[in-house]
C-alpha cells in the first residue's frame, strides 16, 4: 500500500538534512535575494511569510527542475531498488528530499540502510543510531514492497516539493546561518518530549544545545550525561507551548549569529565549521 501524501507529509516535516555534530555536510546554493537585511530573526518572520512563494519560485529554476526531472527518468527506468540506488541522480534526490542531504557520498551506506528490512531487528537501519535511515527505509519499503511505493504519483509528487523545499532552506542558511534548523525547531518542538528525543533528533539538538550554551564536546559525553545537561538547563514540558518555542528559535538565531561574528575569517577542520557546513533540512 502506498503512503499518502499527508504521510509522507508528516515525515518529511520533521527531519531536516543535517547529520551529527561531527559529519560533514555539502556546499550551499545561491543565497536568496531577501535576507531579513541582517537580522536573523527579521530573515525568520520574512521566511515564514513568504515560504510558499519562495519555494515555488525554487522549484521552477532550471536546475532543480533539472535535478527532479532526471530523477523521475530514473525512478521510471530502474528495474529493481538496487539498480535504483545505484543511480547517482536518483540518489541525490532521494536522500536530499529525506533529509540526508549530508550523506549523498556514503554510498555503500546508503544503499544497504535503504534496502534493509526494517521489519528485521538485526538490519543495518535498525542498527544505526542515525534513525533517519530508518525512517527513510520504513517509509518507502524497498526490501518487500520494491519500488511500488515510490512510484505512487502522490509520493513522486510529494518528494519533488520537498527537494525544492530543501534547496530553498540551503539558501536561506546561506545567507543567515541557522536559519532552516529555526524553521524545523519552530514546527518539530512541541513533538519532544524529553531530552533524549531532543539529543535524536539532528536539528533540534544543534537548537537546543547551541541556545543553551552547551559545548560541541558534550557529544562525546554518555548519552545520560547529555540528557542531564539539558534538562539541568531546560524545562522540556515548556517545548508544548508555541510562544516560548519562539523565542527560542529566535534566541537560537542569536546564538547562532553571535558564533558566526566570532570564529575565525579562515574555514578550518574546527568542529563549528562543520557544523556550520552541515545545515540543510527536511525529513
Amino acid at each position: 500500500m502506498a503512503m499518502s501524501a499527508a504521510q509522507l507529509t508528516g515525515l518529511f516535516g520533521g527531519n531536516v538534512a543535517g547529520g551529527g555534530l561531527l559529519e560533514i555536510a555539502y556546499g550551499l546554493g545561491k543565497a536568496p535575494a531577501r535576507s531579513g537585511g541582517g537580522n536573523p530573526v527579521l530573515a525568520l518572520r520574512q521566511a515564514e511569510r513568504d515560504r510558499a512563494r519562495d519555494i515555488g519560485r525554487t522549484a521552477a529554476r532550471p536546475e532543480v527542475a533539472r535535478d527532479v526531472a532526471a530523477f523521475r527518468a530514473g525512478v521510471a527506468k530502474a528495474a529493481s531498488p538496487a539498480a535504483l540506488l545505484d543511480d547517482p541522480k536518483v540518489m541525490k534526490v532521494l536522500l536530499t528530499a529525506n533529509g540526508l542531504g549530508d550523506q549523498i557520498g556514503a554510498t555503500a551506506l546508503a544503499r544497504k540502510a535503504l534496502l534493509s528490512d526494517v521489519s528485521d531487528s538485526n538490519s543495518l537501519a535498525n542498527r544505526l543510531g542515525d534513525t533517519r535511515w530508518k525512517a527513510v527505509a520504513q517509509t518507502y519499503d524497498f526490501a518487500r514492497q520494491g519500488l511500488d511505493r515510490l512510484r505512487d504519483p502522490k509520493v513522486m509528487a510529494t518528494l519533488a516539493d520537498a527537494y525544492a523545499e530543501v534547496t530553498w532552506r540551503q539558501e536561506l542558511d546561506a545567507a543567515t546561518p541557522g536559519l532552516s534548523d529555526a524553521l524545523t525547531f519552530r514546527e518539530q518542538a512541541g513533538k519532544a518530549t524529553s531530552a533524549l528525543a531532543i539529543l535524536g533528533d539532528p536539528v533540534l539538538r544543534r537548537v537546543v544545545t547551541t541556545t543553551l550554551g552547551l559545548p560541541l564536546q558534550i557529544a562525546f559525553q554518555s548519552v545520560e550525561a547529555q540528557e542531564t545537561a539539558i534538562t539541568a538547563r531546560l524545562d522540556v514540558s515548556k517545548l508544548a507551548d508555541a510562544k516560548f518555542v519562539a523565542k527560542f528559535a529566535d534566541r537560537y538565531l542569536i546564538a547562532r549569529t553571535q558564533q558566526q561574528q566570532a570564529e575565525p575569517a579562515v574555514g578550518g577542520s574546527d568542529l563549528m565549521s562543520l557544523v556550520r557546513k552541515s545545515a540543510g533540512l527536511v525529513v
